[in-house]
């Protein structure tokens, strides 16, 4: 029996004609070029972007570009890194200054290529630049936000349970991003463990003094995503240590004739 020939270019376009899937650097996440640079930099600067790649006029200036939202992705998505950063202002610095040296680079070349003689085109790199450089500034900036941040919740949160039961490692963050369903959005900015029932309330309570959303966890096993943090400023509370279960208590409603359980 003779094998039926099969028609590649039916399932796939030609290597030279296939889009590429990751340009940024670092991307090792279920995020795609598009999402990371309008997470950053936002959805009218993936317009700009997208339309001048397209033209192949600005493919050396477009790759410092994803250098620049990769180095500052790479940080975001990796809570080791952003301890390290957090913890060495000098390394901070140094980093925050190599983005804005390859930011300069791009600025330059305006001057010495053909975007110089094409004033639409120009004014499109410089937008871009404009919105790059306002997502260095707020990169920077929140490492900042963090600290003081972190400061506030150790101080109200420490006044209902132990020092060590506030976690903002790596390690607890990373062990709290996500449960059973494997789905990952964003790191909780804290992670909380308390040891008693009645440590509950006056948590929930600085949380919400804090500005953050609280996110109820037991064993992370759920498959409905709701244990999954959304947003940066989140606290996860976990309640594995809160093992017993009690007798069910009788009482009195507002509004309602009889107790209630």
């Amino acid at each position: 029996m003779s094998a039926v020939p099969t028609e590649l270019p039916l399932f796939a376009p030609p290597e030279s004609a296939a889009p590429r899937i990751r340009e940024i650097p670092y991307n090792y996440t279920s995020f795609s070029d598009r999402e990371i640079v309008i997470r950053l930099l936002g959805e009218a600067s993936w317009a700009l972007l997208d339309e001048l790649r397209g033209e192949r006029r600005t493919g050396r200036s477009a790759r410092m570009l994803y250098e620049v939202l990769g180095d500052i992705w790479a940080v975001q998505r990796n809570p080791y890194l952003q301890d390290d950063l957090l913890d060495n202002p000098r390394r901070r610095k140094l980093l925050l200054a190599a983005l804005a040296h390859r930011l300069g680079e791009i600025d330059k070349r305006r001057e010495i290529t053909e975007l110089a003689a094409d004033a639409e085109r120009d004014r499109k790199v410089g937008l871009l630049l404009e919105a790059a450089r306002g997502a260095v500034t707020a990169f920077g900036a929140e490492f900042e936000r963090t600290a003081r941040l972190r400061r506030r919740a150790r101080r109200l949160l420490g006044r209902h349970t132990r020092a060590d039961a506030i976690r903002f490692d790596a390690y607890a963050r990373v062990s709290h991003v996500t449960d059973a369903t494997d789905w990952r959005v964003e790191y909780p900015f804290v992670v909380i463990c308390p040891d008693a029932e009645d440590e509950i309330p006056g948590l929930v309570r600085a949380c919400i003094d804090l500005g953050l959303s609280v996110i109820p966890r037991g064993g992370g096993t759920g498959y409905t995503g709701g244990a999954i943090p959304l947003t940066f400023l989140s606290a996860a509370i976990n309640t594995e240590k809160l093992e017993r279960v009690s007798e069910v208590e009788h009482l009195a409603l507002p509004g309602v004739g009889e107790p209630g359980a």
